[in-house]
Order: structure tokens, then sequence, then C-alpha cells
């Protein structure tokens, strides 16, 4: 294997694992949401997951995200005929924009202010997933 081959498969198994980290947490964090907006605004549960949400947030999903788009900046290639990458980034625009919708729903739970019931986080927590089926099958198949 040469060594530029190598360093290729370094960053693209770093490229993976940011993925999984950072898919862990979108599909994690709707979920505390969920469990959230159920429990009254100043109670020992709400304040327990508040503390889980931040440091899921803050300590996996902020960090998985930068080193999603640093590992696949590096990984980039010209698109010419890979009309299927398009498609890729445009479904990683959506899951970027969940995660900051994510983000944005979490100081609204810190400032005692949601607005959104638990059935609403349950469809938000499926968004992540549907995302990233069609990620999986753009990749994989390279349609287009």
């Amino acid at each position: 294997m040469a060594e530029g081959e190598s360093s290729y498969l370094w960053w693209k198994a770093a490229h993976i694992i940011s993925v999984i980290m950072w898919m862990a947490g979108l599909f994690y964090l709707p979920r505390l949401f969920v469990y959230h907006a159920t429990k009254p605004v100043d109670s020992e549960s709400s304040r327990l997951l508040m503390v889980m949400e931040r440091r899921l947030l803050h300590g996996i999903m902020h960090p998985s995200l930068i080193a999603v788009f640093i590992t696949g900046g590096v990984l980039f290639q010209p698109w010419r005929e890979h009309w299927w990458l398009m498609g890729k980034l445009g479904l990683v625009g959506v899951l970027v924009v969940c995660h900051f919708l994510y983000a944005y729903w979490r100081r609204g739970f810190e400032h005692g202010c949601n607005v959104h019931a638990h059935v609403f986080y349950r469809i938000m927590n499926e968004v992540p997933t549907v995302v990233l089926i069609g990620i999986v099958i753009l990749v994989v198949l390279k349609p287009m």
C-alpha cells in the first residue's frame, strides 16, 4: 500500500468515527427532549436533563461535528462525475440544521421556555434516521 493511500484510509476511518459519534448525539439529544418536555420546569429531573443535554451537545456533538467537517474536507475530491456527492452533502446540510435546531431548543429548556410538546420531539427524533438512510444509500450505491 502506498503511503498516500494509507494516509487516505486513516482520514477515512477518522471521518467514519466522527460521523458515528455525531449521529449518536443527533439520535439521543431529541430523545432527552422527549423526556424533558414532560417534566415540570423547576424539578430536579428537569435540572438533571439540562445537565445531560448540555454535556451531550458541548462535549460530544459540537466536537464531533467539527471533526466531521475537518476529516470530510481532507477527503473531499472535486465533484466531476460524482453527482451523488452533491446529494450527500445536501443531506449533511439537513443534519447540520438539525444540530443547530437542537442546540436552540436546548437553550429553550435551559431558560424555562420550551414551546414544544414531547410528541414534537418524538417526530424530530426520527429526522436524523431518515436522513442517515439517504446518505448511506448515496455513499454505497453512488447513483446518478
